[in-house]
């Protein structure tokens, strides 16, 4: 089969993902071999492509938003059959036992493994998941547009359900990129009022087109004070911003697997019982509860395609911000 294959972290201007010909992946007998149809691109792959993240191994696929079709079970597998779709989030598999996973925090695992950095992911025409860790999927699903729900749609759900917003309140999003842009369509339907910082033009545009009551630079004051704030931009240097925002008793949820230091804080910017958190993952609980309240919804992530042999160049074009909503890899 083909994929993508990282040998080397670097950063992506080099491009350095090869496209070549691998072996099949071999299925235990709780797996299913998967015939990808479409894979999301998350944050998340650049950092491991230019080594923010450790890898367990290497070379290493990414891709950990993937949409496909259940190609072979293995012996023990009850939960799907050949021909059924199937989708593979970011959380490949826990080990169930430890004191994370018998407590509801499954996310926290320190056992666990995830796909695209410590199994092959989804940058490849064919790959492999657990049955328990798969989602199963209708037919009636397009796989292009379901696939960042997989990832920018469930950990974006865990951020908004951390930073403990009500219906009615105001929220601020640090970062409009693919997750931020599908939090706004479920804080829309809850009804909050939405601000938006992101620095680029476009961006800000899409914002205010999807409901934003503010969408500008960090550096300007919303039209009043946030409830709540989600920080999705990979950059420590906005928790100040984001903390000044903030009512009293607020809270501020950073999620970003990797992210500059955060600068050093007065003490003032954090009384008055404001909170930050970071968002580590997501369980499938919340998997369950996302996909669940995105039907309700009616949320819709704006996708632009790219042929699976163009990763190196999606990537650069996404780093350069000149794509808005998130990008989907078609094989």
């Amino acid at each position: 089969m083909k994929a993508q294959v990282l040998y080397k972290t670097a950063q992506v201007e080099e491009k350095p993902l090869q496209f070549i010909d691998v072996p099949l992946p071999k299925i235990e007998k709780s797996e299913i071999l998967i015939k990808v149809l479409a894979c999301g691109m998350c944050l998340t792959d650049r950092h491991i492509i230019e080594g923010d993240l450790s890898l367990k191994h290497s070379p290493i696929i990414p891709g950990h938003q993937i949409v496909g079709k259940v190609e072979k079970i293995g012996e023990s597998v009850t939960n799907f059959k050949i021909g059924e779709m199937v989708g593979v989030p970011w959380l490949f598999s826990t080990c169930s036992q430890c004191y994370y996973c018998t407590h509801g925090n499954e996310n926290l695992c320190e056992h666990s493994e995830f796909t695209g950095r410590d199994v092959n992911g989804g940058y490849a025409q064919y790959t492999k998941a657990k049955e328990d860790f798969a989602i199963k999927l209708t037919k009636e699903i397009n796989p292009i547009q379901f696939a960042p729900l997989l990832c920018a749609g469930i950990v974006g759900y865990r951020s908004y359900k951390l930073s403990m917003i009500k219906p009615g309140e105001h929220l601020g999003l640090f970062g409009f990129g693919s997750a931020a842009h599908i939090v706004i369509q479920i804080a829309n339907y809850q009804g909050c009022d939405i601000s938006v910082f992101t620095r680029g033009k476009p961006h800000q545009e899409h914002a205010k087109k999807l409901g934003a009551i503010f969408a500008g630079p960090v550096d300007k004051a919303p039209p009043k004070p946030l409830d709540s704030a989600i920080i999705f931009a990979p950059a420590g240097e906005l928790v100040p911003f984001a903390l000044n925002y903030l009512k009293r008793g607020g809270t501020l949820a950073f999620n970003a697997i990797h992210a500059s230091p955060i600068p050093q804080l007065d003490y003032s910017q954090i009384y008055y019982e404001k909170k930050l958190l970071s968002v580590a993952n997501a369980t499938r609980e919340d998997a369950v509860e996302f996909l669940q309240i995105a039907v309700e919804a009616n949320v819709h992530a704006q996708v632009t395609t790219y042929p699976i042999e163009e990763a190196n160049q999606a990537h650069i074009d996404a780093k350069n911000g000149k794509v808005t909503g998130s990008i989907v890899f078609v094989l």
